[in-house]
């Protein structure tokens, strides 16, 4: 079961990356279909200039790129469509590298940072298609969503793979599937979330006239107000399910190691990103702040997650080091 949890991973990311290309196909030929329709009143333009006498003028051999087939248009459909249900594929695989790997351990699939990052990125993928069930409209996301997932998944199997090992006697605990779970789930849904919020400000400064690098990345995505209703809609939801999670923390600790918080750098961590994402939903209901002030918060939230994740792991010891990499 080991062995073919990891071939599944293998194959989900082989996956993700042909979804990421399709995906990349949809985009190229929006931005093609966009450029042949703006050029057609120009050649009109010119050739009612022809004579200078403002009479009749001969109609072009080629009729105008607006009135023939847009065939770019149904190629870059095409494109995302495939890409979506590509995307499905790798999700499914991706369940099944999970499930395999927790009945070849005997356990929830949790133990380490290779298995939280496996299950964390597939819920954050599941809760996109869930999303994108639900509002068609916003498929072109998937390009930095499929571009996360081979990112993490690629940065998982090479860097933080570990073997089948049972879980440690200071994990047995109801604790374990009631705390990690919560975390997972919140945190699957805060690496979702932090897909539209960078959309939204490369997409807000689009529409500001800003046509220089990223935005000029955003000028096939939605716009840049629904984007940012999704960050918050996502944000959220997530917010009470992750202050769950680290009140269920505090309990378990205070069960295990007769203290509920000893400023551990995990329970540190955990904390300074609850008081970012708690600042963001705060500024996002004042009507005072921006918009995209409070987006940024948002995107803040998420690099210390990022930092809880990996960065306390590699270069910090302490009572949740157990776990290893």
């Amino acid at each position: 079961m080991s062995a073919l949890s990891d071939q599944l991973v293998t194959f989900a990311i082989l996956a993700y990356l042909i979804a990421m290309i399709s995906h990349a196909v949809e985009f190229a030929l929006g931005n093609a279909r966009k450029g042949a329709v703006a050029a057609a009143p120009a050649r009109e333009l010119v050739g009612a200039g022809v004579g200078g006498t403002g009479g009749p003028v001969d109609a072009p051999a080629t009729p105008p790129a607006s009135s023939r087939p847009d065939r770019s248009a149904d190629r870059a459909v095409v494109a995302g469509r495939i890409a979506a249900w590509l995307t499905v594929l790798a999700a499914a695989l991706h369940l099944g590298a999970v499930v395999t790997r927790g009945v070849a351990a005997e356990r929830m699939p949790w133990g380490n940072m290779y298995e939280f990052v496996l299950t964390v990125t597939w819920i954050g993928v599941a809760a996109w298609l869930v999303v994108l069930w639900k509002q068609p409209s916003l498929r072109r996301l998937g390009l930095f969503l499929t571009l996360v997932m081979v990112l993490l998944l690629a940065f998982a199997e090479l860097k933080l793979y570990v073997q089948v090992v049972p879980l440690m006697p200071a994990l047995q605990s109801y604790w374990f599937i009631i705390h990690v779970s919560t975390i997972i789930f919140s945190s699957g849904i805060f690496l979702l979330g932090v897909v539209p919020a960078a959309a939204y400000l490369m997409r807000a400064g689009w529409e500001q006239g800003r046509r220089s690098f990223p935005y000029t990345l955003a000028r096939r995505l939605p716009a840049a107000a629904g984007l940012e209703r999704l960050t918050f809609t996502l944000h959220a939801f997530a917010f009470p399910i992750f202050t769950f999670a680290v009140i269920a923390g505090a309990i378990w600790a205070e069960a295990a190691w007769g203290r509920a918080w000893g400023w551990d750098p995990k329970e540190t961590w955990a904390f300074i990103s609850w008081v970012v994402y708690a600042g963001y939903l705060h500024a996002r209901a004042t009507p005072s702040v921006k918009r995209n002030v409070a987006t940024w918060i948002a995107v803040v939230g998420f690099l210390t997650m990022l930092m809880n994740l990996f960065g306390v792991n590699f270069f910090f010891t302490g009572l949740h080091s157990y776990a290893g990499v």
